[in-house]
């Protein structure tokens, strides 16, 4: 089963800066280009770091609250003055050729809302967000159903299609019909969960085995 890859969904007109840019720079392009943050280019476009609102309000905090609060990597940032000092080093990233399920794993397991998108060689190809990710499960009910019978029914498992009744409605998947044990109702079930665009499985399933 090939899903769909993360190139096929990013966008590809990122804004970002170099890592030379100015504090002010960088809060101008946020304020003009009204956005949240921004992958942080070195000289030949690899995505070094990521640059947050978040970030740059250290400064405004550190002036309100005082150095003597921070940890020493927060007080860093606060006393920083380009990006390479204020950017959130390493970036998290994600390949151009990664399914879509991974740049979804990676925002939840990192805790990100976006995403720059790379090549091989770490260089900026544009930029995911979860919104993004999202339009997966806009996909077809029908073609929903056509994969998870000729892919996992007959491809992966090698069952008999006429066997069965799988119907997909708004994602949500119905499997009906019999297996050996209830083991490979399990496996089965599992296998169609992973169908792209698939929101919930329902087991219809019966094992006469049991």
């Amino acid at each position: 089963m090939k899903g769909t890859s993360v190139k096929e969904i990013m966008t590809t007109r990122v804004v970002a800066v170099r890592e030379e840019a100015t504090f002010k720079e960088m809060v101008a392009t946020l304020r003009s280009c009204r956005i949240s943050a921004f992958p942080v280019l070195d000289a030949t476009d690899r995505v070094i770091g990521v640059v947050s609102e978040a970030d740059l309000l250290a400064k405004e905090a550190d002036q309100a609250l005082g150095r003597r609060t921070w940890h020493p990597s927060e007080r860093a940032k606060a006393m920083g003055v380009i990006a390479a000092e204020v950017m959130t080093a390493p970036a998290v990233t994600v390949a151009e050729d990664a399914p879509v399920a991974e740049a979804a794993a990676l925002m939840r397991s990192r805790r990100v809302k976006r995403l720059p998108v790379v090549d091989r060689n770490g260089q900026l190809r544009g930029i995911v967000s979860r919104a993004d990710v999202l339009t997966v499960f806009e996909r077809p009910d029908n073609e929903i159903r056509d994969e998870a019978v000729k892919d996992v029914l007959v491809g992966e498992f090698g069952l008999d299609p006429e066997m069965f009744v799988v119907t997909a409605r708004s994602g949500v998947v119905t499997a009906t019909g019999s297996v050996a044990e209830r083991a490979d109702a399990l496996s089965l079930l599992k296998a169609i969960r992973h169908v792209e665009g698939v929101v919930a499985v329902r087991d219809r399933l019966s094992y006469p085995g049991a």
